[in-house]
């Protein structure tokens, strides 16, 4: 029986590049992989017959001795269906297509370096006033660290790790399946490559061991909630001999008082009476540098912002300092006496007998529902 056509196997023309060539080989073999369709025999043979063409039409020199003498040419190289020296090219191929949808590693799972420890995380809560002028603080981190006894290598003191007798210390191991190969971690030393005949009494042959360390943090200037502050090596020690991993503490400020932040500018709400609205006056505000005079003008309406400029935050990456906008709020009046009552009765009396100019405000208003009203009768 006559081999069909490599480029027909995996549908594609004769100029396929070699992006579209692995997309099409991906397709053609995603459909038909045995795991997918288990115990079919034909799905079986398609998926042979793709990975043979496959790994002819990929590599640059069989192509061109394919397209130019056919099968002929090829006859010695597809390995005849990947037995011998043709498993080790199939295990390229497997891991390269393959890795990203049957979870193989890249590369055909070759051995990796010793793994660095894990990254931690804590969160900070720190007052406005320490976020904004910095400060020094103590914080306690439950972490793992290299155990000390064993220097961190998990066997016992006077004694070393000897290399896993299952993978021959490259951390994985090669299974066959049916008609092709491929590479796992070792089951017997997890990937490490290396066992511990005689443990660490210390640590029972981990490396690492339970700590709660206490470490000084420098909070700069300037942070606000969500800024993070790295301390390099003060995660998690590695499993197998790797650098430590990161401490990023997270900055949570809490809410103040008196102030709000808004990026490099400060709020603050500062109610006023009726009096100092109308007539103006002075009154101390405060800053977090000290208390500051605010001059509050006459005919001063709620809602009126004051900027004292330069009394914000200096952000922690740079540039101008923010200011302090102050949004004065006019307090009405509450437990009035009979005589204050009386008095108030008599400046409104004075109001209304005037022709509105005092409440400006107050005067556009009726006339605004005067005139809606009275289009709606239109």
């Amino acid at each position: 029986m006559s081999k069909r056509d490599y480029y027909e196997i995996l549908g594609v023309s004769k100029d396929v590049s070699e992006k579209d060539l692995k997309k099409a080989y991906r397709r053609v073999a995603m459909k038909h992989h045995p795991d997918r369709n288990p115990d079919d025999k034909a799905s079986e043979e398609k998926f042979k017959e793709a990975s043979e063409a496959y790994e002819i039409l990929s590599d640059s020199q069989k192509r061109a001795a394919y397209d130019q003498y056919g099968h002929a040419g090829v006859d010695g190289s597809a390995g005849g269906g990947f037995g011998g020296g043709g498993a080790g090219n199939f295990s390229d191929i497997f891991g390269d297509v393959f890795g990203d949808i049957f979870g193989g590693g890249g590369g055909g799972g070759r051995h990796r370096g010793p793994q660095p420890g894990s990254d931690l995380r804590y969160n900070l809560e720190i007052d406005l006033e320490e976020a904004v002028k910095g400060t020094t603080t103590k914080i306690r981190i439950p972490t793992l660290v290299a155990c000390k006894p064993c220097d961190g290598s998990g066997a016992k003191k006077g004694s070393t790790p000897v290399s896993c007798t299952t993978c021959g210390g490259a951390g994985q191991v090669r299974m066959q399946q049916g008609f092709f190969s491929v590479q796992q971690t070792c089951p017997n030393c997890r990937g490490k490559g290396k066992m511990i005949s005689d443990p660490c009494s210390s640590c029972y042959g981990q490396g690492r061991v339970e700590e709660t360390k206490t470490l000084s943090v420098k909070v700069p200037p300037g942070v606000d909630t969500g800024d993070r502050i790295r301390l390099s090596g003060e995660g998690e020690a590695s499993p197998d001999g790797g650098p430590s991993g990161d401490l990023y503490v997270q900055m949570n400020v809490r809410p103040h008082k008196i102030f709000e932040r808004d990026g490099k500018h400060l709020y603050c709400e500062v109610p006023i009476s009726i009096v100092d609205a109308a007539l103006g006056g002075e009154l101390e505000v405060p800053t977090l540098d000290g208390r500051v005079k605010l001059k509050i003008p006459s005919e001063t309406q709620t809602g009126k912002l004051f900027r004292l400029r330069g009394k914000g935050v200096t952000p922690v990456r740079g540039g101008s300092t923010g200011d302090l906008l102050c949004r004065v709020s006019v307090e009405t009046p509450v437990n009035l006496t009979k005589k204050q009552k009386e008095l108030l009765k008599e400046l409104q009396q004075t109001f209304e007998d005037g022709n509105g100019d005092q409440s400006p405000l107050k005067k556009s208003w009726f006339e605004g529902v005067k005139n809606f009203f009275d289009d709606m009768k239109i």
